[in-house]
């Protein structure tokens, strides 16, 4: 299989469907939106522990701002829809707190739902807040710890969804 190299890290990854929209997005942030490649981190890997099982999942993306995970992104071919309990429950758990925002997008179309809720907030690439509106953002918003009770139950969601992902060639 043929490799591509990250536009942010440098590193190379395997040139799938999925890895060249992420691709596109990673661009779209730095080009137009203006972050950094240091407020962006790629193939985030983290642990989740549930009855005594490790897992290791990963997240595509997620932008920091003024020290903050600010946004988690899921970029991956297909339905959004199909993909918004996903990265809601990865952006409920990632961290100490719910990371505010949460998106995916198949490098056509996005949406962005706030976490705590669930609701969808934006549609299109051009709903992708930039660094600016985020910086704004961040000021005002409560960076809110998920219930205890709730943490289990979120593990529980993401790691399903985790579980069924499809290898590129699948449709």
């Amino acid at each position: 299989m043929s490799e591509i190299c990250d536009y942010i890290t440098g590193r190379l990854f395997p040139d799938t469907d999925d890895e060249r929209i992420r691709q596109k997005i990673e661009r779209l942030l730095i080009e137009q939106k203006g972050y950094s490649r240091q407020d962006i981190e790629v193939d985030r890997d983290f642990e989740i522990v549930i009855e005594e099982e490790v897992y290791r999942p990963k997240a595509d993306l997620i932008v920091s701002v003024e020290g903050k995970r600010f946004m988690l992104m899921r970029c991956a071919r297909g339905s959004l829809v199909s993909r918004e309990r996903e990265v809601v429950s990865c952006a409920r758990i990632l961290d100490d707190y719910q990371i505010p925002f949460a998106v995916v997008t198949n490098g056509e179309d996005a949406e962005v739902l706030e976490t705590v809720s669930g609701e969808v907030i934006g549609n299109g690439l051009e709903s992708i807040p930039s660094k600016e509106k985020s910086l704004e953002a961040v000021k005002q918003i409560e960076f809110k710890k998920l219930q205890e009770k709730r943490i289990e139950k979120e593990k529980r969601i993401f790691l399903a969804f985790d579980a069924i992902k499809c290898p590129s060639k699948c449709d």
